[in-house]
């Protein structure tokens, strides 16, 4: 069974959706007990940085989602999700996020250049770093579906997708049983769906 976390800020319905699409076992929850119970967790979010870490904290779910992942439970945070399994975040100040990957979050402003709009919006291609369980059963240049402002950096060991937007922004994200995605699977078609297949397939 996979656990959507639950924890205020995610959409939620979307992401169900599409597993259920899928054919896969999937619950939202925000009880540890269920968390610790399920095979694999997703780890939504939408929004502020500062606001989601907040709310992780404040229901206890960062320690949890800690403690799955020392026991090596496959984690896959999805858009504001995997910027927050990151080190830190350069959102609006410096915030801490749950160090389950190293890096941190910074701004696209004064990386990409000045006549391209932020957030990055829309569909952009896929440029492998290396192999992954997530691409099993999708192909280099197949296009995913972004919004975002900000994105992870100083990531290099995780790194395992860009999508260029003037620069070479980090896409997609494996590290062990740790994984995330900057764009949205459930917002990207059959791509996207067959992304959520291989994170639901065993390794």
């Amino acid at each position: 069974m996979i656990a959507i976390i639950d924890y205020g800020v995610g959409n939620l319905f979307s992401l169900r959706s599409s597993f259920k699409k899928i054919g896969a076992e999937v619950t939202v929850t925000s009880d540890p007990a269920v968390i610790e119970a399920a095979d694999k967790l997703i780890l939504p979010g939408v929004g502020a940085f500062a606001d989601a870490a907040r709310k992780l904290r404040d229901s206890g779910l960062d320690a949890v989602i800690k403690a799955q992942a020392a026991r090596g439970k496959p984690i896959m945070g999805i858009c504001l999700g995997m910027q927050l399994l990151f080190e830190r975040s350069f959102e609006y100040g410096e915030h801490q996020g749950l160090g389950l990957l190293k890096g941190s979050v910074v701004p696209m402003e004064g990386v990409i250049p000045a006549n391209l709009k932020i957030p990055h919006i829309g569909w952009n291609a896929l440029h492998f770093r290396r192999d992954s369980r997530l691409f099993r059963n999708i192909r280099e240049n197949d296009c995913v579906y972004f919004v975002h402002s900000y994105y992870a950096a100083d990531c290099e060991d995780s790194v395992i997708a860009t999508a260029e937007y003037g620069a070479e922004l980090t896409a997609a994200v494996e590290s062990g049983n740790i994984m995330g995605c900057q764009f949205h699977p459930e917002k990207s078609g059959e791509v996207g769906l067959n992304i959520l297949r291989a994170f639901c397939e065993d390794e």
